[in-house]
């Protein structure tokens, strides 16, 4: 995105003038709710007190409002849940002829510990980043066994929880960070697996911020380098660890397997090279994740077993050329199984309609969240829809920005939407695609607090995370 030194609203791209984005087409009915972009239960009711009012779970978003507030999360268990045993479904079907394959949920998508139940329950492995992330599945009572440790900075004290847990694997992600692990599992009298982040030197087309394999970012060992090998060497040379092969991780929002191509054609040659220079054949390979999600009508993602059987491809046709054996691949989805499976529910507080130049006006919808729930829009320049949710409405489209009530002229939520002409204060309005990184990456900016995640199914709402309140601020401030 481009920066500019008096705010986001500033910068190129912003202009003067209300133009509509190539992908945006004003609707012929405000109403209609696009599939992809929503849970799978949602849907506009027909009939009763809350007809045209957007329901999901079984239950309408204005008693949801009434009983929970705004804004807050919606997280559907059932499209969550479902989408998670997607991925473990395609992934075990594609690769079971050759080894199998694992499904790591991303915790850094969502977590908490009713969504690391969730995903234990229905057979998924979890990755955590960060000391706090292990301790919310070790709290959830996923298997350690089942757990991975990222990070390209873990604490000492990380290291040390991960090794005295028993996690599964951590994923080393420099030369010195594989004596701290060593010296770690060491003192605890075990032999810690772990697997040697490559960077194997492909730009995923995303945003600079979240393409994290090309040679010049922090993540991983470059292969280019030699780093990489050099880390395997390191690793099989200490007894106290067990190198279970090798892992990639591209970036996010990647919307086809182009680049997975290349990853693994460099991952097998240097997992190949690692047999024929030590006689070791690496058991595993991690891929990582990064599967993109619809956001707005642009976007077309690949759903899970197409995802799965073309990487199976993939994997298949270079093990062949290279003659060896397929190691056992793992992947790791966060965002294609929590993206979709939430929305925010905000209530409006002000419209304004702003003359710009030209003559041309934009209309700017407030909303009571804004980017303390949801920076994405200001740190990545990505794009998210949103409709009228507590009724249906016959007035026609006109183009507005939904902003948020912080004190920063860079605080937008949905850049450009088709709303109805006659949204007004104290209608709700429900932005969807906000499962992954709202909650995760939300703030307390302008000491507002943090919106609730609440979870529903069949029926039945329950919070899962509880709102913050200013108690909640104070009691931080020792001052």
């Amino acid at each position: 995105m481009s920066a500019h030194e008096a705010g986001a609203l500033h910068a190129p791209g912003y202009g003067s003038v209300a133009t509509v984005p190539a992908w945006l087409r004003p609707p012929d009915d405000t109403n209609v709710l696009l599939p992809a972009l929503w849970a799978r239960t949602v849907t506009r009711l027909t009939q009763g007190g809350a007809a045209g009012a957007l329901e999901v779970g079984g239950l309408d978003v204005v008693g949801l409002a009434e009983r929970f507030g705004t804004p807050a999360f919606i997280l559907d268990e059932t499209d969550f849940r479902s989408r998670a045993t997607a991925f473990r479904d395609a992934f075990a079907e594609a690769f079971a002829a050759v080894g199998g394959a694992d499904v790591y949920y991303a915790g850094k998508a969502f977590l908490c510990t009713a969504v690391a139940r969730w995903v234990a329950e229905d057979g998924l492995h979890l990755d955590t980043c960060s000391g706090g992330e292990l301790t919310v599945a070790l709290r959830a009572g996923v298997a350690p066994e089942r757990i991975a440790l990222h990070g390209n900075n873990k604490l000492d004290f990380e290291i040390d929880r991960a090794v005295s847990n028993g996690v599964g694997r951590i994923v080393v992600d420099s030369l010195t960070e594989i004596d701290r692990v060593a010296e770690a599992a060491r003192r605890y009298g075990v032999r810690q697996p772990v697997m040697v982040r490559v960077t194997v030197g492909v730009e995923a087309h995303t945003h600079e911020y979240m393409s994290t394999a090309h040679e010049d970012q922090k993540f991983g060992l470059s292969l280019s380098e030699g780093h990489a090998a050099a880390a395997i060497a390191k690793i099989l040379a200490l007894p106290e660890l067990e190198l279970r092969g090798l892992h990639s991780h591209i970036g996010s929002q990647i919307f086809d397997t182009g680049g997975f191509e290349v990853a693994v054609r460099r991952l097998l040659d240097l997992h190949a090279a690692t047999k024929v220079q030590h006689g070791v054949d690496l058991p595993e390979m991690d891929l990582g994740g990064g599967y993109g999600i619809a956001y707005t009508s642009e976007h077309d993602p690949l759903e899970p077993k197409a995802l799965a059987d073309q990487l199976a491809a993939i994997v298949l046709r270079e093990c062949r050329g290279l003659g060896i054996d397929v190691p056992r691949i793992s992947v790791e989805p966060g965002r294609a199984i929590a993206g979709p499976s939430a929305f925010t529910l905000y209530r409006v507080g002000t419209v304004k309609d702003v003359p710009l130049d030209g003559g041309a006006a934009r209309r700017y919808v407030s909303v009571d969240g804004g980017m303390s729930d949801n920076i994405r829009t200001a740190l990545y320049d990505a794009d998210y829809s949103c409709t009228l949710a507590s009724r249906a409405s016959s007035a026609g489209p006109v183009l507005s920005r939904v902003v948020g009530k912080h004190c920063e002229s860079g605080d937008v939520v949905v850049r450009d939407e088709f709303l109805p002409s006659d949204v007004a204060p104290g209608d709700l309005l429900a932005v969807p695609a906000t499962g992954a990184y709202c909650r995760s990456m939300a703030s307390q900016y302008n000491h507002v607090p943090r919106p609730p995640v609440v979870a529903v199914r069949d029926g039945e709402a329950r919070v899962i995370v509880r709102r913050e309140t200013e108690d909640d601020l104070l009691a931080l401030d020792v001052g």
